[in-house]
């Protein structure tokens, strides 16, 4: 997870912007310590393993994901740009992480979710009219 995050944030500095508990910071090993970005980076991957866990359950995972991208949406005002450049970052990672294992029907199957995700996700930031 803090590697996810840190390579997120050192690849997309700009998306520190969102974020007030730790913007300001600049040593990626001071973020990946960071208590708000651990947190934040649990709730990503636990929201991420329960799509995977309903993927047979449309309704499941469009909920989750609605959720997701309202609150980022309207609450939090995140370009949806972010989403993409995030699942990018995780993609990358997993495949470095379990390299042995991550077959190209594996980084098919991530690429997929990838697009899963940033497209239930910006389906919502359309409905709610963003930008706001």
């Amino acid at each position: 997870v803090s590697i996810l995050s840190g390579r997120f944030f050192v690849n997309f500095p700009s998306a520190k912007q969102y974020f007030s508990q730790f913007k300001h910071m600049e040593d990626p090993l001071e973020m990946e310590r960071s208590l708000q970005l651990r947190k934040h980076a649990r709730r990503v991957m636990g929201a991420i393993n329960t799509v995977v866990e309903n993927l047979n359950d449309s309704e499941k995972v469009s909920s989750v994901l609605a959720l997701v991208g309202k609150a980022h949406a309207v609450k939090h005002k995140v370009e949806p740009i972010y989403f993409k450049k995030l699942t990018g970052v995780m993609l990358e990672v997993i495949a470095e992480e379990y390299a042995d294992d991550f077959t190209p029907e594996a980084h098919g199957a991530w690429t997929k979710m990838k697009t899963l995700i940033y497209t239930h996700v910006t389906a919502v930031y359309k409905e709610v009219g963003w930008p706001q």
